[in-house]
This record gives C-alpha cells, structure tokens and sequence, in this order.
C-alpha cells in the first residue's frame, strides 16, 4: 500500500499543493515552519480522520478559508482509489471515494491505513492516560475499521449518561425531607408536580439502569477487542524496542482497568488474560454498582474504557518517571513500530510508514537501528529539517527528497 499522489486546497498553510509520492523512501526536508508537517498531517487525516497535532478540525482549515479539501491517490495490490475529504468546521465532514459521496465519512477507513510517529509521541509514555487509549484504539480501528462505530456508540452512550448523572445530582444531593413539589424551596430539587423526592430519585434510578446497561453492552465490547489487541502487539513490542535501544530490559505493556479491584475479572485483565465479552460485561456492571453512591455525588462516570489505562513498564519499573529520555523515545517507537508489525502481519501488505521529524531527536545508534528496521517498507514518508539527520541507508537507489519552502514542494534532482 502507498499513496501515490496528495493533494490539498486551504489545508492548513498551503491554499493549493500537488505532490507527487512514489514507493521507497520519500524524504520531506526543510526548515522548520515551512509545511512539511503539514503534507503528513494531511496524509494521516486520510487514514484516520484525525489530526495527530489536535483535538478538533478548524485548525486544519486555513485561515479566512470556509473549509479545506484534502484528496489522496492510494495504490493497493495494483488498484488505485481516490480519497476526497472536506472539512468544514462547526459543520458535519464529507467524505468521496472514487468521486461517490459516502453516506458517513467513516466509511472511506480502511482505504488507507498508515502508521504514524511524531515528537507528539513521547505523550505515550510520559503523557496521560487518555494518549494511550487513543494510541489503542486507533490502532484498533486501523486493523478493523468497524471499530470506528462502536468508539462512536460508546462516546455517545457516555455522554448521555454523564449528562442524566449531571442532571440528577442534585436529586442526590438534597435533604431526603424534602417533601412534594414545592416543599424544598428555591434552592432545592425541581421535582413535577406533586412528586415526591424519593419517587424523584426512583425514577432517575430506574433511568439511569439503562444507560448502565448500554454503556456496559457497549464498553465490553470495546474493552474486549483492546484486550486481544494488546496481547497481539506485546510480542512486536519487546522485539521493537529491543532492536532501537539495543538494550535486553525487556518492554511490557499491562492494562489496568477500571474494574472493581480484586474482582476475577480485572485480575484476569492484569494478569495480560482476556475474559469473555459477557464476563467483562457484567464485570461492568457490577463495577458501576459498586460506585454507585460515588458517581451521583459527583456526577461522573467512573467505570468504563473510558477510565482505563497502559501501564508502560522497562524491567519491573513503569516507564513513566524512571525511563531516561532516550529510553522513553525507544518506548514511543517500539510501540509505533509494534503497531506497524503488527499491520503488516494482519493486512499482508504494509501500511504506509510516517516518521515526522524523528531522526533529529535520536542518538546515532537509535538512527541507525530505526532506519535498519524500515528500510524494507514498502513507503516510508520521512520529514527532517537538515539532509544530515536522515541516515544515508534510506536514501538509496529508490529514495527521493522533496524539499520543502514555504508551501512549494519542488523534486530534488
């Protein structure tokens, strides 16, 4: 798999920009500030509809620009597709594929799957928890994009029952002698007329039961997959990182979920196990149960993947606080490389390889056990700022550099 063409309109600093790629290595050099990150955030966007760099769309559309358009020429075993994407902040996306309108934009994932490792990865290892569920489930739907639907039914599940523990809070919170309607004053409860508030809570109870059980149908569901993810990639870690530190501290991926301490199931979970999708439901549930008196003081829902975690870990140490620089750097890849494997090994071809401005930030040994691990991809996007941090390896008989000068992106010859 590769991406043959890109090309952007009002995208971020380009109003308009052709490029050519080819298999091999293609190297995007330039000085900072000058667009390359840009090219491969554009890229990135066409397998993942998302921006390694922030939240949210608008900016990704240039300024005094209504919306961006980023369209992408993929090759797959000989076929090539056409991928167009609109963007339009505060409005819904739309999505072509090979110039038919997609009733979802989700639906043109999988067209292009790629991997992508940028300075902004550190956050893996050293970041908050919510750096390494994205990390997960992108990878998630990268190697099966109907997971794209079930993240988005579970975003949805935990909105509403976030807002419905919001709502009732207050239901919770209030004297239980508060009597009918009207008998709690101004500052109390609302309740309808002639409710009592037990009756109040009694029925957001009941309300509330439902969500419970949607959001645990659908966080097992989510839950279960990452499980079978992590214990696919733990093996493509330890060689990963093995091979860019040079070092025999094994690497180890745990995940820690939100589980009821103690409870089989979350054990199971420690232990690298994966329970049943069932079992890890009714794990759910039963873990929510027991937060219960937490949640309605507080508002908050406080068990789901919503509130799980990796634990990174070098020897028997977590990685955050211990690893050296160097050493997170080598985690941070060692899991990017680990996803890519593991790709490569699922798809039976290789996802297209984006290394944004690495090499600068890496020792020469890291620079050339990274660039020994690649070389044989089929298309490896590389952005530096000096020719001198790309090691000479990767620009061989089939590499190209495409310099990069204030949005005009000219071929070396």
């Amino acid at each position: 798999m590769h991406l043959r063409h890109l090309s952007l309109t009002d995208f971020r600093s380009y109003p308009h920009a052709e490029v050519d790629l080819a298999p091999g290595v293609t190297v995007l050099l330039g000085r900072n500030g000058q667009g390359k990150t840009n090219l491969v955030e554009a890229a990135g966007y066409v397998a993942t509809l998302g921006s390694h760099r922030v939240a949210q769309d608008g900016p990704l559309v240039r300024a005094g620009a209504d919306s961006a358009i980023v369209r992408a020429t993929v090759v797959h075993q000989g076929h090539e597709s056409l991928v167009e994407l609109e963007i339009v902040p505060g409005r819904a996306n739309k999505a072509r594929l090979n110039r038919s309108p997609m009733t979802r934009q989700r639906d043109v994932l999988g067209t292009l799957r790629s991997v992508l490792f940028a300075p902004e990865d550190l956050a893996l290892v050293k970041g908050d928890p919510s750096e390494r569920r994205r990390f997960l489930d992108d990878l998630l739907v990268a190697r099966q994009p109907r997971w794209s639907a079930v993240r988005a039914d579970y975003d949805k599940a935990l909105r509403q029952r976030g807002a419905l523990l919001k709502q009732a809070s207050h239901l919770w919170r209030a004297p239980s002698r508060a009597g009918r309607s009207g008998g709690s004053g101004r500052s109390g409860p609302q309740l309808t007329a002639g409710q009592t508030l037990e009756e109040a809570r009694a029925g957001a109870l009941a309300t509330l039961e439902v969500f419970d059980e949607q959001l645990a149908q659908i966080g097992a569901a989510l839950l279960y997959a990452r499980l079978r993810l992590l214990r696919d990639l733990r093996p493509y870690l330890q060689e990963a990182y093995r091979t860019i530190s040079d070092s025999e501290t094994p690497a180890q991926v745990t995940y820690r979920s939100s589980l009821a301490p103690g409870s089989a199931e979350a054990t199971a979970v420690e232990a690298g196990e994966v329970p049943e999708q069932e079992q890890l439901r009714t794990a759910i549930l039963s873990s929510i149960e027991a937060v219960r008196t937490q949640e309605q003081e507080r508002g908050v829902c406080l068990v789901g993947p919503h509130r799980d975690d990796l634990l990174v870990t070098l020897g028997d140490l977590p990685a955050k606080g211990y690893a050296s620089h160097g050493e997170s750097w080598s985690l941070a890849l060692g899991l990017r490389l680990a996803g890519f494997h593991l790709l490569r090994h699922d798809l039976g071809t290789d996802p297209v390889l984006v290394l944004d401005d690495v090499f600068a930030e890496l020792d020469s040994g890291r620079r050339e056990r990274l660039a020994e691990l690649v070389a044989d991809c089929e298309q490896v996007l590389v952005t530096a700022a000096v020719h001198e941090d790309v090691p000479d390896r990767l620009l061989g008989a089939q590499g190209q550099v495409l310099d990069v000068t204030l949005g005009e992106v000219v071929r070396r010859a």
